[in-house]
């Protein structure tokens, strides 16, 4: 009898040190601005430790919204809690019964908002509502959801009192600078004479290439003096592989990028197209899930290094389908999904300039109203989609065939354009874009492609086919370098 007494003594013990530590179980929502080093100080907890207690391999990613179990057992009370503390299961069977008052769950991989509303008999606008959530599309595995005491499906949830999305940044912009696309670094002398600071090459990522793979842009860059933009673009195929999982290791990739030095990264190149992006997941919504990490592990490993947003591909009668999206409703999109958290400038992209950069009207195109064909009508939509952020174009440039011979037929819309006029409007567009106050990069597409064929992309480049430069001129006289 007496060992069995000692038993349920230890049992009683036992029992009542669970109740204590569920009962204390302290848990953080992480704001914006946050990282899990100062979280752990806060809390005064080894880093090591909060991430096991969060199952977190990464430490340099977390989200907004995410909430962190604080771990016990360092001998200081921790602060209040952010959300009341509460079991969290791991995951949730598909025939969970609906749950009791103070039930939480946590999302694991392959979950969206909608799947655990129904889960859960209520709908994803109440489950949104009910945990600050602005995009339903943005949800991250390890993010504990209150799922008690909301209404059953059928019903209309409550009006939400506000978006709980952060206002973007509507401080001044200031910085305008210029530089162009390049293939090599041949020509950085003339770039330099120019007036340009930047220089920038592209980069295709697969899943398991090493962020080493960029140290020779950014180092041949910078031995020549300039700083490096790095548009980087990955594997539609794996993206559509597994989304959730490629987004961390694209976030994660592109954090060490910004550790090697590079001075802006833009995440990707015109999503909006399944040329680029996988086709069936082509919205705004997913991409802000990309952005939204890759934000985070880029300013975690290099605070200076400036976030660019994709910029879309300017396009018109797609709508919103399958294969594609309109750049305008796609960067709509971005914006209700709360991109502009996610970047420290607009990414834009013209390149189908037929008319000088002050006209609003006049393309010699079918679709002469489209907003794409000009410039004025391009800076305004960007800005107004976005306002208060910094644009910057990561492309513009006006294609001519002069010296090449006659444009293919998917740019014969660019077949009066000549070599006067490329210099003419690239000099006018750079001094419209200083003078406007709210472009921080203007870089040219490009310096010096030699490839014509169905991409005309030598067309494109400033420095012709005999050696000359006339834009390079233009822009330096203009500009007053």
């Amino acid at each position: 009898m007496r060992h069995v007494f000692r038993f349920f003594a230890v049992l009683v013990v036992l029992v009542m040190m669970t109740v204590i530590a569920v009962a204390q179980e302290t848990t953080h929502t992480v704001q914006a601005g946050e990282n899990l080093f100062r979280i752990s100080l806060k809390y005064n907890v080894s880093l090591t430790a909060l991430a096991q207690a969060n199952n977190i391999s990464n430490p340099n990613l977390i989200f907004v919204g995410q909430v962190l179990k604080i771990p016990s057992g360092t001998g200081t009370t921790p602060p209040a809690a952010t959300t009341p503390a509460a079991a969290t299961p791991t995951s949730a069977p598909a025939t969970q019964a609906p749950p009791t008052a103070g039930s939480t769950y946590t999302v694991v991989r392959g979950d969206t908002l909608a799947r655990i509303a129904q889960r859960f008999n209520t709908t994803a606008q109440a489950l949104a509502q009910a945990n600050n959530i602005a995009n339903p599309n943005l949800i991250f595995v390890g993010q504990v959801l209150r799922v008690d005491g909301l209404p059953s499906t059928g019903t209309t949830p409550p009006p939400s009192s506000g978006s709980g999305t952060t206002p973007p940044s509507t401080t001044p912009i200031t910085g305008f600078e210029i530089g162009a696309h390049v293939f090599s670094y041949a020509y950085s002398d003339l770039a330099r004479g120019t007036g340009m600071k930047w220089l920038k090459r592209q980069l295709i990522w697969n899943q398991g290439d090493p962020a080493s793979i960029a140290q020779e842009a950014i180092d041949g860059a910078k031995a020549r003096g300039f700083k490096i933009l790095l548009s980087i673009v990955g594997n539609p195929s794996q993206l559509a592989a597994n989304p959730t999982q490629y987004y961390q290791d694209f976030a994660n990739f592109l954090g060490q990028v910004a550790k090697l030095g590079a001075d802006a990264i833009e995440v990707w190149n015109e999503p909006n197209f399944d040329r680029e992006w996988p086709r069936g997941l082509i919205s705004g919504a997913q991409y802000t899930q990309m952005l939204s990490a890759a934000y985070q592990a880029i300013k975690a490993q290099n605070s200076a290094t400036m976030v660019i947003s994709a910029a879309p591909t300017p396009t018109g009668g797609l709508g919103c389908s399958t294969n594609g999206c309109n750049d305008d409703a796609y960067i709509a999109q971005m914006a209700a999904a709360g991109a502009a958290r996610f970047m420290d400038c607009v990414g834009i992209h013209y390149n189908a300039g037929t008319v000088p950069p002050t006209a609003t009207s006049g393309a010699p195109v079918g679709s002469t109203t489209h907003y794409s064909w000009y410039y004025p009508t391009m800076v305004n939509l960007y800005s107004r989609t976005f306002p208060g952020k910094p644009l910057c174009f990561t492309e513009i440039g006006y294609v001519t065939g002069e010296g090449y011979g006659p444009l293919p037929a998917n740019f014969q819309w660019g077949s009066r354009t000549t070599v006067a006029n490329q210099a003419e409007w690239l000099a006018q567009a750079a001094v419209i874009a200083r003078n406007s106050g709210i472009v921080r990069l203007f870089i040219i597409w490009n310096l010096d492609a030699t490839t014509y064929d169905d991409d005309p992309q030598a067309g494109y480049a400033i420095i012709r086919p005999n050696g000359t430069c006339p834009a390079c001129n233009s822009i330096k006289a203009a500009l007053g370098f």
